[in-house]
């Protein structure tokens, strides 16, 4: 047996299938280059159904080259739903078996592979043939989490499913480990997606989620807001590249592993309200939702790690991330400077009447109804009520000069007339406020609405999310404005 493992091993590493082969029209990508310096280009040439052709270069440690023939030799020929099947343990064994400190080379090209195959079906789409009789297929988002492994497992179980990770951010100074969006965490959801016998595809939105997510969190902390970069995420980025692979794999929906559920064509809050995300999912446009599934939309976040355990799942006691992802390893005033060259620096801090009554680091760094963070002499406790941008101001005040019971939104939209609306939340992990809107307002897109609260509310930051609701129901959404 070591003798045959040897015998494949040396094969590929002396007779390497398509090394420095790219064939035309081909998907190349390059994975590699970390700590240990091994570097794989992997290139796929795809038709509407197989990997026609596939070639791939190395550097490094000879393992790399032997890990990236190996890789050639099992998806030429391949469906691209099979080809999405092989990881770094398919290649592993195409080699007959790796010791430890050559497994980082199947790893290696494994990503290679994986982000290959995923350019290829986001361009071109697959045609992995009709489900079975009676049984639908999913496109489920893994993130490497305990949520969105067992929402996997449970399309699996219910139909015929296939996973997708999004690799949304790199940063040399960020913590991969923390964030669901690395390159670390795709490649953990990938192990686990083909632990479940899974195709899983990667998909590079790091372009996109820098446009579409960052950019705007940056511009809006520069405007004196207070943004909430995980809506147009979700919204936009995130689902909108998702939704179009989905249909380009003959997926009927798409499934997550949020805790929501859909009723009447809208967003429904889920069954643990401790967990509810619709709140992030608010504006999601109602013909994505119609595509959608939340299967853990009636669970409570005990039970899932319960099915998680009870599948033997590895992620069963993960912890919950609990931080926008890229900030993971990082501070919100770090990655500002870095990655927007946003420092404004000192500046004063005002009373409500204009009078300057102590200093602040940077009016980036404080959102409306902070407490702390601000050099103040003071009796009573005080808070951030408002940010002046241009000036470098921020003014504080007593906690009733937070309190208002009307709230401007821009940008709203309605999928309800707006007199259905009997609540609001202002924030993610706020409670709901009984609320209505005042005038008449039809359903549709609205430059601003007025909300009207039954009680007043302490911290309507700019910038935030107002998810409007009735009872239970996501009814539309706007941005809080000044």
């Amino acid at each position: 047996m070591l003798i045959r493992a040897m015998e494949a091993f040396e094969h590929h590493l002396t007779s390497p299938q398509g090394e420095g082969h790219v064939p035309e029209d081909a998907f190349t990508v390059r994975f590699g280059g970390g700590e240990c310096c091994d570097e794989v280009s992997f290139s796929v040439q795809t038709d509407a159904q197989r990997v026609t052709d596939a070639g791939f270069s190395a550097r490094g440690c000879g393992a790399s080259h032997a890990a990236g023939s190996a890789a050639v030799t099992l998806v030429r020929g391949a469906t691209l739903i099979d080809a999405a099947r092989v990881g770094a343990a398919e290649i592993a064994a195409e080699l007959g078996g790796l010791s430890p400190a050559k497994q980082h080379a199947a790893a290696v090209a494994a990503d290679a592979l994986a982000r290959a195959l995923g350019a290829a079906a986001r361009a071109r789409g697959a045609l992995p043939g009709p489900a079975a009789a009676g049984a639908h297929r999913t496109l489920v988002a893994m993130s490497g989490g305990v949520d969105s492994s067992v929402a996997a497992l449970l399309c699996a179980r219910d139909g015929e499913a296939v996973a997708v990770t999004l690799e949304l951010w790199a940063d040399p100074e960020g913590d991969g480990e923390k964030s669901c969006c690395s390159s670390s965490a795709v490649s953990q959801a990938r192990t686990l997606a083909h632990s479940l016998g899974l195709a899983h595809f990667t998909l590079d939105l790091r372009d996109e989620f820098r446009a579409g997510v960052v950019e705007p969190f940056i511009s809006g902390y520069a405007a004196g807001e207070t943004p909430n970069p995980c809506v147009g995420c979700n919204g936009h980025v995130r689902l909108d590249a998702m939704l179009e692979l989905a249909e380009r794999l003959g997926c009927e929906t798409l499934a997550t592993g949020h805790y929501a559920r859909v009723q009447d064509g809208l967003l429904r809050t889920a069954a643990d309200p401790a967990k509810d995300q619709t709140y992030m999912l608010a504006a999601l446009a109602p013909d994505s939702l119609a595509r959608m599934r939340f299967p853990l939309g009636g669970y409570t976040k005990p039970e899932v790690r319960a099915l998680a355990a009870a599948a033997g799942l590895p992620v069963a006691g993960k912890a919950d991330s609990q931080d926008l992802c890229f900030l993971a390893g990082t501070t919100r005033a770090r990655f500002l400077e870095r990655h927007g060259g946003l420092r404004s620096g000192a500046g004063e801090v005002v009373s409500p009447e204009g009078e300057a009554i102590g200093s602040h680091a940077g009016h980036e760094l404080y959102t409306v109804g902070q407490r702390r963070g601000f050099s103040v002499r003071s009796a009573q406790p005080l808070y951030v009520t408002g940010k002046d941008a241009q000036t470098n101001r921020v003014t504080v005040g007593p906690r009733e000069r937070l309190l208002t019971d009307r709230v401007r939104v821009r940008g709203a939209r309605l999928h309800r007339d707006g007199a259905r609306v009997d609540r609001v939340k202002l924030r993610y992990r706020s409670r709901a406020l009984l609320a209505r809107v005042s005038g008449e307002a039809r359903a549709g897109r609205h430059r601003e609405l007025v909300l009207e609260l039954a009680e007043p509310v302490a911290g309507a930051a700019p910038g935030q999310l107002a998810c409007l609701m009735d009872g239970e129901l996501i009814v539309g959404w706007g941005t809080i404005t000044r």
